[in-house]
């Protein structure tokens, strides 16, 4: 078992290596300061909390300070061990909140939706800090009607797009979490685009950047794990915690088949692809946070639609042109390491799965794609790459078989979810994904 913790002061004494590891500090200070982030205020104070957003409510000031300890302790425990490249975890948090009474009551809850959502063993333990002496500041977004969720994906541009049709005169809060820092003029450029084609009022958009520090303070590396299947717990929490000021929804859109994790191969089940909005994941979160006293309300407004359903509603509502231009200016791709080949990571791949499953999408909807893709270039292609990182075989392998009874099966839907509806929606992304190999 790997154990962690997080503190709001510096140790009194020297510690090891492996303390330093396994210690998270989250401080104003950036000098000693375990996290990259916006939220830490510019003004002295005993710890950190969510003032920079307005006045949060204090238990969801709490569910931030579980999802950073949950995301920072995946990405410091590496899973390979030996050949395995996927191997089980076993974490220990320890985690400061105002009153542990009332999270002791959802801790196992909690527990068994960690180990959902990352593949892992989580064990929890909740201790008593005091509220941090801070100025809260002035709530900004006073009038809105909901909050969306606003990555830079596809997806979430849609959704935000779709909100701002629906609210019409009323406003909404958009809230982007930037981890990858080459993806906040994505998310501007989308936020902007969005208020250009769909009139009504100024849109508040609220970028969080949040990453931890890839050394401690007294020059300790963390170990670094890539696959942080837990992210979407931090974007949610952030999330909520803005939502909790006025009690209002929260939206993190996603299309209804990308939900749903459905396994293209037997060695793709459960968090080997993510859970990010599987509908047990987000129906069961907002219950355990709401038992626990912070406010939970969350939807995904694009449950029931493909991606290619969702393209073609953005098409009909700005038109060809302006959806062509507005979706290929979102990214989906699911790698990064183009970058060690001088390539900049907001080329997309083309042979990932979110590639695969965008071009499927601009291919049903009907609307140009005007997306680089790597594996379209004629000149310059990294072959060996693109075959290191291609789902295409698997993609083929499972159209060619087709949708059957125990893909549905594997799908741990929640009650609400019905069996039949998940084959309803799962078999219309399969036709669209048929597309792309005629």
């Amino acid at each position: 078992m790997v154990e962690y913790s997080m503190s709001f002061e510096l140790p009194e004494e020297c510690i090891s290596p492996d303390d330093a590891r396994r210690r998270f500090i989250w401080m104003p200070d950036s000098t000693v300061d375990s996290f990259v982030s916006t939220l830490l205020p510019r003004h002295e104070a005993l710890g950190p909390s969510l003032g920079a957003l307005g006045p949060v409510t204090e238990a969801n000031v709490d569910l931030v300070r579980l999802a950073v300890m949950v995301y920072a302790a995946d990405r410091s425990t590496r899973r390979q061990v030996g050949s395995a490249t996927w191997s089980r975890r076993d974490l220990s948090l320890d985690v400061p909140v105002s009153d542990p009474s009332k999270w002791e009551l959802v801790r196992a809850q909690l527990q068994g939706l960690l180990g959902f959502l990352s593949g892992d063993t989580w064990t929890l333990n909740f201790h008593k800090a005091a509220a941090p002496d801070e100025q809260v500041q002035k709530h900004r977004f006073a009038g809105a009607k909901r909050v969306v969720l606003l990555s830079g994906g596809a997806d979430s541009a849609v959704g935000a797009l779709l909100s701002r049709y629906e609210l019409a005169e009323a406003q909404h809060v958009l809230i982007s979490h930037v981890g990858l820092t080459t993806l906040a003029p994505v998310q501007q450029r989308v936020a902007q685009r969005i208020g250009e084609l769909i009139e009504g009022p100024t849109q508040f958009h609220q970028q969080i950047h949040f990453s931890r520090h890839v050394a401690q303070y007294e020059g300790t590396r963390f170990p670094d794990e890539t696959s942080t299947r837990t992210r979407s717990l931090l974007f949610l929490a952030f999330g909520l915690a803005v939502a909790s000021i006025d009690g209002l929804p929260l939206w993190i859109p996603e299309n209804g088949f990308a939900s749903l994790n459905l396994p293209l191969t037997a060695d793709q089940r459960g968090s080997v692809s993510t859970r990010t909005t599987h509908p047990l994941f987000l129906e069961q979160l907002a219950v355990i946070a709401s038992a626990a006293g912070a406010h939970a309300q969350i939807e995904n407004p694009l449950s029931g639609m493909t991606k290619g359903e969702m393209f073609r509603r953005v098409s009909e509502l700005v038109g060809q042109d302006a959806a062509s231009d507005f979706l290929s200016s979102t990214h989906s791709c699911g790698h990064t390491g183009h970058r060690a080949l001088k390539i900049s990571p907001l080329t997309h791949c083309g042979v990932c799965f979110g590639c695969l499953l965008r071009r499927a999408s601009f291919l049903a909807s009907g609307v140009k794609d005007r997306t680089d893709y790597l594996s379209a270039r004629t000149a310059d292609r990294p072959d060996d790459y693109l075959r290191s990182k291609t789902m295409e075989p698997s993609l083929r392998a499972f159209l060619a078989r087709g949708l059957r009874s125990n893909d549905l099966a594997s799908l741990t839907l929640p009650a609400t979810y019905s069996t039949a509806t998940a084959r309803d929606i799962c078999g219309r992304a399969v036709a669209e994904l048929e597309l792309l190999f005629p």
